[in-house]
Parts: structure tokens; C-alpha cells; sequence
């Protein structure tokens, strides 16, 4: 085998037939300009020639269900190995899944708990358990020798009746003695005058025994005989218990029932998993019995989900300034329904309709919402006169409630849904799991608690968990922990301790998933595979990429290759290879650069990444920063893991939030601010995380948050289509002489309608092939060949162009193709101000990178009319930029501050961190260590925060800071020995 990957003429995209080698079991990062070609050569290229051959090397007939991979546009890839692909796509967007399902680790939690779990009732606590009768002999003869016990069989428990004819049936077996609600009866001498209204036990005294080895047998035969009679339940009572008696936790005194005052001890097994005290029948402990996508373990009212809807009274009462007859959103006064018992109400509290709501004592609006404490008159005019009739008030939200449960009208439910908010489920707690599972503990702790912990806080929890299991629990134990703390340990070294087991895979970000499949590939323990990886170190603070990058150089040196898409210079020092892709963007990229080691990228010529590298190119630092217009102030912001914290963030301002990975930055900004900004501003039924208020809302018009969420779900969305670009281009086409002559319009032009688009594909110029269990997989159209539109439609040209030729074109192209055009070429310039200018228009929305979705937002944003007063909110925009891409982007940013508009970034880049006017830094760590402010001001202040791990960074990307000592951080701080 060579010591190289070879590729020969890749030609795919806007690769230019380049030849390139790829040093085997080596770190290689593929670095170069957005839109340079890195993605083409390393996923395009090699990781998918390595699928395509995969697949080809199966049977024919699994390759019928896997269709024909197109090969790349290649000549020859010689020296590949087995490839695996990690990208940044959603872990998954059901749900169900968690950070412990996609991981795996609650398939191994399942296993532990139903295989050395110990069941308790989920009523009172108590432990229970399935016991022969050998085993309750066993336990009973553990006793200090001599000890007396009544052995009882519990036939009737709580039930009411005088059981006269029951007395009857216990003598003619042959039992004579019984106890009655703990009182001992002879009923061949005495019955027991009971009064049939209130509840009773009997117990049948089976027997009354010295606990001794020499009774064993007959000790035996009556434990035997009183679980026959009590179908499985036993029942043993000590008059006079041993001290420190250990018999389970089954135990309870019940000295006050014995009628003597003496404590007696009353111990009850069961054959069967049931709690004996409370009399409820537990299901056999499975490993489905936890699993929340099981029937047998899903909480059966939020069906394993966590939340459940309900009626929301901030959304009944939107407005609590409006009286009383107008203020309930989903009843209308006009409907004489509602209108007498508002009414009648109001009248029962001797108020007026008119009332505005807020005027109302607290005690007052509760019972307009929830129901009346005491009966109202409510009267009904009729035919024959005024007819009252008293009863309470059911009050508007209980009636909301009831009514959605019982309505069978599809429009009445869905009016109500919209006053009804996802909450957290009230049986479950959110757990997903039913009482029985959740009572199942493991060293005293259930499955629920363990799946709340952070991953750091399971490592620790289970690395200890051997010291509290018996001998037997350990056997069997060990190696499910074992597995667990393995894979604990691998997601601890990518940088993942602070995300918690219970957390939902969907509100995982891109790299976040990554790692979360990195650690997955990290413990496969694989060697000789090639490992494709797309900017693994997205969202992670410098602090955290080091074990990032320890990962990576632990994989190579178990054996593997690694081709790894980055920007992060940190990274490329660390690597043995960087190729780099440029030396421009789109058609004026995909050729190699520099291929070599960091010191030959610097060197080469044409090298913009050298140049940055070296020190040649910088990102500036302003020279002065701006003074606040005012505050925005958010108080007591107290969601997931932040700790009741106050924030203010100045306004006309450039502001970023920053901290190590799980710190709560995400959370501040969408949770609190953003939702809570829409909540206020908008009056909308979105529901910010916790906190108090937000000061300063009159000073803004408008909220706008740009996140990296796709710009569509389909390949019928791409830039031109979300822009509104493809609106003016589509009315040039309609003007063109051709179409006048035939009658076209714009709506010709629209692949998203019959008339003028290939009706074989609809207009999407790829058809969609089902993969089933795989992902669904594109291919161009065989009609229109990609092209979209039926020959008619293409026969109309401008300037030579068809349409299908304007959606090919990319930014910078069409930019000087629509030069006439101020409209187009408008739209046009501000995709090129965020770095796009070497996309294609019409690149299909689902092949967006979420940094490119994002910047894409970012130009529609800057598109429309700016008022200077509008919040702007960007969860790390960089994403996939180059640092020369990054510096159009930060020109972009104080483009809009200096507007007088407001913008707040999420941001762990430090040359866009060292741009900002104002840094919320928060911290110290992640989960549970962190969501506190660790220092707010400018970038120089912060950087003289010692407590602060940005500012330790940031020291040097900011030369005019003085600090004693030695200097944290910096681009190659890990790579100076």
C-alpha cells in the first residue's frame, strides 16, 4: 500500500483537474477561502470515491437497495481506506433523542438498572421485590434466635364490611385466630363486632413461632401456608422485636394498632413485585421498562416526550388592561353564552364589566380564571321571564381545558390550541418515564437522576459506583460500567463534560453533534480508516479546542488518517500537512496553493492563509471604541444553568458574549433575550426562559435574529429565491422581446409552478431517491438535466443567458452580468459584503453550510429598510469563514452599529471578539460551573481579568495590554515548547 493518498485530475465543482497527495496516518487540514474548493477535494472527492467503492464491493443485491453512486469527477484516487464521514448535521432533530440515546450510553443505563436495579414503590418509597418462600425463611432465620413472630396470611385489607360469613369460613379451615385492625381475636371464643361502614384488615394468624434452626421445617410449612391464603403475600409480626433489627425496608411499626402500647414490628414480603403497604402490582423490570420510546417505559401522559400542552393564562389574558368583558382572548363578549356569565360574575364580585382586569385584586382574577370559591347566581333570560340558578363558576381556564379534551370539532381544538403553551409534564416532571421506572434506583439513585447529570458529573458519579454495590451487583455490573465510563471518558476529552445525558439532540449545535460522533468514532478503537472532518472545533472556546485537538492527534496515532476542513489556526499548527485550497473563491479557486507544513504555506506565494499565518495580514483592532446610547438590561436570568444573573448590554453599540463552551451564552441570547424581546414586543405566544424583566425595551423598533438555521427545508430554496433576487430577474425575463411575443409573464419563470418549469422533476432540477434506512439522496434530473425549466422556457435568453444560466451563475458573475440593473445588483453587492460572492444562486438551500444560511440571512437583513434602532442577535457568525472572509463580515457588523442599530454576537473567534465595543463574558466554566458573569467591559478590560478564560486569550490579540507575567493563549500557545 502507498504511503499516500493519491488523487489524480479531481475536477469536480470548481476543482481545475488538480492532482494532490494526502499523507497517510498523518493529520491533514485542507484550509483555503470560503468557496476555495476544500469541501469538493476532502468530501466531495475523496470521502465520497471511498463510499462509492464501498458500496460497490457489496452484493448485487444490497446495492439494489442502495442505488449507484455517480463517481466524482476524478481520474484515478489510489491508496484510499475505509472512510468515515463526520459532519456537522444535527445529531437528529426527533424529540425522543437525547444525548444519551444518540451516544448510546442509555441503552447501557437501561441494561445496568434492569439487571442490578432494585425496584422501590413509586407511592412510599419502600423497597420491593419478588421473593420465594425458601428466601423469606432465609431471612427471617438471619434473626437473633428466640425471636418471636407471628406468621399471618393478610386476606382482607381496608375494606369495608362486618365479614361475618368470612369469620365462618376461617374456623372451618380450621383458623382459630385472627388479627382485626391490629387487635388479636380467639373466634372460636370471640368474633369481632365490626361496623360494616368503616375499613378493616384481617390478618389470619397462621401460626406463632420461636424463630430457631430447629423450626425450620415448620417454620417453612407455615410461610408456604399463608402465602397460599393471601395469594403471595406473607405478613410476620415481632410483639416484641430484637434491637436493630435488619429485616428490609419493607419493615413499619405499628405499636399503636397492637392496643398495648408496645411497639411491635410488622414486616410484609411478597412473592410477587408488588408494594405489600400500598398494594400496588409493579410490571417485571425490563430493560424497555426505561426506555422512553416504549410504552412499557414512556410516561403515559406526555407519551415519553417530557412536555405537554395546556392552557396558558398569559395567553387567555394578553392584555390585563382591558376591562373585564374584553380581556379573555378566546371568549367573546357577543356570544350570549359568555357574555351571562361574565356578567354574573362580575356581578357576584360586585364589579363592573367595564373593570379593567388589572384593577382586580389577585384573590379575584385567580377566580375568574380557576373558578369561584362559592356558587354564583347566574341568570338566563328566556320566553317566560328570567330564570336564575346557582352554582360556582367554572373559570376560563379549566374550561378551556375541558373542552379541548372533550370537543370533538377539529376547529374548536385548534382555536384553543392557540392559547395553549408547552410545558414541562406535570406527571412525569419531564423525565419521561413512568413512577415504576423512575422508583428503580441503583445505589440510591434512579435513572432519571443519573440521566440529569453532565457528562463531567457521570464520570465522577460512575467511576465510584463500584465502591456501592454488593459483590453479587458488582459481577454483574461490570462491564455495562465499564462501557459507560468508556464512553463518558471519550466525550470528557472532546470538550462535551458540561452538555447533560438528558439533553434533546435537536438543540445540539453543528459541532456539537460532531464531537458527539467524533467520541463515538474515538471509541470504536478503529485503526487504518480514513476519517473526513468538517471544522470540528466550531463553537468551542480556545480553553476547549486544546482537547479537540488531542483527540484528533490520539486517533492518528492509533493508525488512522485524518482529513480535516478548518479554518482555526491553531489547529492547522498542530496538523502534519495543511493544503491550501484557493488562491481566490468560486471559479477563481480549486487549485492547491500550498500543500506542505504550516512553514511552507507561509512561504508560498499567493498564499492568503500564509499571509495570515505569518503576521503579514491582520484583522485590525479599532482604534477607539463607541459610548452606549443607553441599556438593555435583562434581570434575574435564572434558564437552565444560568444563575439568577442581571446583564445590560449598551445600545448603538457592537457587544459580545463570550465564555467556554456551556457557559450559558446560547441560552442568554435566545432563550432570555431574543424570546423575551419577541414575547414583550410582539405579543406572540413564544415563552422566554426564566428571568424577571427587561429594562430598556422603549430604546429599540425592532428585534432580528439571525441564527444558523437552514433558509429552507428543499432544493427548491437558494440564495436567489430567499434574497428576492430571482423576483427582479424573473421580470427581465417576462420584458425580453420573446416572451412579449408569446405571452409569457413572470410567473413563467418560476420553478415552483406549472407552465414553464420540467414537470418531470417539478422544477427542482433533482429528483429525490428514497435510501430508506439511509439518508434520501439527489440526483440531477434525466428530463431537463438539472437545468429545472422544459426547453420552451429556456428558449427565452437575455443578454444570452437563459434562466436555468442565471440560477448556475455565481455572485461575483452575476454581479457584472446584471450591471444595468441597480435592483439586482444592489441585492447582489450585499451577499458579496458577507463573503458569498462565490455562490451559486441557485444552490440548493440543503447544501448550505449553517454559517453560509446564516451570513445569507445576514444580507436579506441588510437588504431591508434600517430605521438605525433595530436589535441585531448572531450565534456565532464566523462559522466556516476564512479569516480574510471574517474581516468582510466585521466590516458588515460595525456597518450596522455605526447605522445607530444595536448588534449582539455569540462569539468564540477572538478577532471578531477584540472588534467588539463591549464583551459579556460568562463563566467560569461550563453546565453547572458556569452561568455567571465572569467580567463585562471592553476588550482591554477584560483582558485584565485573571478569572476570565477569554481575557487570558484575548491578551494576545491585543498588544497594547500590559500584564505581568507570563501570557496566556495566543494562536500558537499550544504548538511553543
Amino acid at each position: 500500500m502507498t504511503d499516500d493518498i493519491v488523487v489524480r485530475g479531481a475536477s469536480e465543482h470548481n476543482l481545475k483537474d488538480i492532482d494532490v497527495s494526502i499523507p497517510r496516518e498523518e493529520f491533514t487540514v485542507v484550509t483555503g477561502l470560503s468557496g476555495s474548493g476544500k469541501s469538493s477535494l476532502a468530501f466531495e472527492t475523496v470521502y465520497a470515491e471511498g463510499q462509492r467503492r464501498y458500496i460497490e464491493s457489496l452484493s448485487a443485491y444490497a446495492r439494489n437497495f442502495l442505488g449507484q453512486m455517480d463517481k466524482p469527477q476524478v481520474e484515478t484516487v489510489e491508496g484510499l481506506s475505509p472512510a468515515i464521514s463526520i459532519d456537522q448535521k444535527n445529531a437528529a432533530n426527533n424529540p425522543r433523542s437525547t444525548v444519551g440515546t444518540v451516544t448510546e450510553l442509555h441503552d447501557y443505563l437501561r441494561l445496568l438498572y434492569a439487571r442490578v436495579g432494585t425496584p422501590h414503590c413509586p407511592e412510599c418509597g419502600r423497597e420491593v421485590g419478588e421473593q420465594s418462600a425458601q428466601q423469606m425463611v432465609r431471612r427471617l432465620l438471619e434473626l437473633p434466635e428466640g425471636t418471636r413472630a407471628k406468621l399471618c396470611a393478610p386476606v382482607i385489607r381496608d375494606q369495608k364490611g362486618a365479614f361475618e360469613d368470612r369469620f365462618d369460613e376461617f374456623v372451618g379451615e380450621g383458623y382459630t385466630r385472627v388479627e382485626v385492625d391490629g387487635e388479636e381475636f380467639d373466634l372460636s371464643i370471640d368474633r369481632p363486632d365490626l361496623d360494616e361502614n368503616y375499613d378493616h384488615t384481617v390478618d389470619i394468624v397462621v401460626d406463632r413461632v420461636k424463630l430457631t434452626d430447629d423450626a425450620r421445617s415448620r417454620i417453612t410449612d407455615s410461610v408456604e401456608t399463608a402465602l397460599d391464603e393471601a395469594d403471595g403475600v406473607l405478613k410476620i409480626i415481632f410483639p416484641d422485636p430484637p434491637e436493630d433489627a435488619d429485616i428490609g425496608s419493607e419493615t413499619r411499626s405499628t405499636g399503636d394498632l397492637a392496643g398495648d402500647g408496645d411497639d411491635r414490628l410488622v414486616v410484609e414480603f411478597s412473592e410477587e413485585l408488588a408494594c405489600t403497604h400500598c398494594g400496588i402490582d409493579l410490571p417485571e423490570i425490563e430493560t424497555r421498562s426505561f426506555s422512553f420510546n416504549s410504552p412499557h417505559g414512556a410516561c403515559p401522559d406526555c407519551e415519553g416526550i417530557g412536555e405537554t400542552k395546556e392552557v396558558d393564562e398569559d395567553l387567555v389574558v394578553r392584555d390585563p388592561d382591558k376591562p373585564i368583558k374584553d380581556v379573555f382572548e378566546p371568549w367573546s363578549y357577543n356570544r350570549s353564552y359568555y357574555r351571562t356569565r361574565l356578567d354574573s360574575v362580575a356581578a357576584h364580585f360586585d364589579v363592573s364589566v367595564e373593570t379593567p382586569f388589572s384593577e382586580l385584586d389577585s384573590d379575584v382574577q385567580r377566580q375568574f380564571l380557576y373558578g369561584t370559591e362559592r356558587e354564583v347566581v347566574f341568570e338566563r333570560r328566556t320566553k317566560n321571564g328570567t330564570r336564575r340558578k346557582q352554582k360556582r363558576f367554572e373559570g376560563v381556564v379549566p374550561n378551556l381545558d375541558r373542552r379541548y379534551l372533550e370537543t370533538d370539532s377539529e376547529s374548536t381544538r385548534e382555536h384553543i390550541e392557540d392559547y395553549m403553551a408547552t410545558t414541562t409534564c406535570p406527571s412525569c416532571e419531564g423525565t419521561r418515564l413512568k413512577p415504576e421506572s423512575r422508583a428503580v434506583l441503583v445505589a440510591g439513585t434512579s435513572i432519571t437522576e443519573a440521566n440529569r447529570l453532565s457528562i463531567g458529573d457521570a464520570l465522577d458519579h460512575f467511576e465510584d459506583l463500584n465502591a456501592d454495590l454488593d459483590e453479587r451487583e458488582r459481577t454483574i455490573a461490570e462491564e455495562i460500567i465499564k462501557e459507560i465510563r468508556a464512553r463518558l471518558g471519550f466525550m470528557d476529552e472532546v470538550g462535551l463534560e458540561y452538555l447533560t445525558l438528558d439533553r434533546e439532540a435537536s438543540t445540539l449545535s453543528g459541532g456539537e453533534s460532531q464531537r458527539i460522533r467524533l467520541a463515538t468514532q474515538v471509541g470504536s478503537g478503529l485503526v487504518g480508516v480514513l476519517y473526513v472532518l468538517d471544522e470540528p472545533s466550531i463553537g468551542l472556546h480556545q480553553r476547549d479546542n486544546d482537547k479537540l485537538l488531542d483527540t484528533l492527534e490520539g486517533l492518528r496515532d492509533l493508525g488512522n488518517t485524518l482529513v480535516v476542513v478548518e479554518h482555526d489556526e491553531e489547529t492547522m499548527w498542530r496538523a502534519d500537512t495543511v493544503i491550501d485550497m484557493g488562491p481566490g473563491p468560486g471559479k477563481r479557486g480549486g487549485e492547491v496553493v500550498a500543500n506542505g507544513s504550516v512553514e511552507d504555506v507561509i512561504d508560498a506565494d499567493g498564499s492568503i492563509t500564509g499571509a495570515y499565518l505569518s503576521g503579514e495580514r491582520t484583522i485590525s483592532v479599532p482604534e477607539t471604541r463607541r459610548d452606549p446610547d443607553g441599556y438593555l438590561t435583562v434581570r434575574g436570568a435564572r434558564q437552565h444553568n444560568l444563575a439568577d444573573v442581571d446583564v445590560s448590554f449598551p445600545l448603538g453599540c457592537f457587544t459580545a458574549i463570550t465564555g467556554v463552551s456551556g457557559s450559558g451564552k446560547s441560552t442568554l441570547l435566545h432563550e432570555i433575550l431574543y424570546k423575551g424581546l419577541v414575547r414583550r414586543m410582539n405579543d406572540t405566544d413564544v415563552f422566554p426562559g426564566e428571568h424577571d424583566t427587561i429594562e430598556g425595551i422603549d430604546e429599540i423598533e425592532t428585534v432580528r435574529l439571525i441564527d444558523q438555521s437552514p433558509i429552507g427545508r428543499t432544493p427548491r430554496s437558494n440564495p436567489a429565491t430567499y434574497t428576492n433576487v430571482f423576483d427582479h430577474v424573473r421580470e427581465l425575463f417576462a420584458e425580453t422581446k420573446l416572451s412579449k411575443q408569446r405571452g409569457y409573464e413572470r410567473g413563467r419563470f418560476s420553478f415552483n409552478v406549472k407552465g414553464g418549469r420540467c414537470e418531470s422533476c417539478g422544477g427542482q432540477g433533482t429528483v429525490k431517491i428514497d435510501m430508506n434506512f439511509l439518508s434520501d439522496v439527489y440526483v440531477p434530473c434525466e428530463e431537463c438535466d438539472g437545468a429545472r425549466y422544459n426547453d420552451e422556457t429556456l428558449e427565452v435568453t437575455y443578454k444570452g443567458a437563459t434562466i436555468s444560466d442565471v440560477l448556475d451563475m455565481e455572485v461575483d458573475e452575476a454581479h457584472e452580468f446584471f450591471e444595468g440593473h441597480s435592483g439586482i445588483r444592489r441585492r447582489l453587492e450585499l451577499l458579496r459584503d458577507v463573503g458569498l460572492g462565490y455562490m451559486r444562486l441557485g444552490q440548493p438551500s440543503t447544501t448550505l453550510s449553517g454559517g453560509e444560511a446564516q451570513r445569507i440571512k445576514l444580507a436579506e437583513e441588510l437588504g431591508k429598510r434600517d430605521t438605525g434602532e433595530t436589535l441585531y442577535l448572531l450565534d456565532e457568525p464566523t462559522t466556516g469563514l476564512h479569516s480574510e472572509d471574517e474581516r468582510k463580515l466585521i466590516d458588515v457588523l460595525h456597518r450596522l452599529t455605526d447605522d445607530g442599530n444595536t448588534v449582539i454576537v455569540v462569539e468564540h473567534e477572538l478577532d471578531l471578539v477584540k472588534n467588539a465595543d463591549h464583551i459579556v463574558d460568562l463563566g467560569p466554566e461550563g453546565g453547572e460551573g458556569g452561568g455567571e458573569i465572569v467580567a463585562e467591559g471592553t476588550p482591554e478590560a477584560i483582558a485584565e481579568v485573571d478569572a476570565s478564560h477569554t481575557g487570558r486569550y484575548l491578551r494576545d490579540h491585543l498588544p497594547a495590554v500590559e500584564i505581568e507575567g507570563p501570557r496566556a493563549g495566543g494562536r500558537r500557545a499550544a504548538g511553543d515548547d
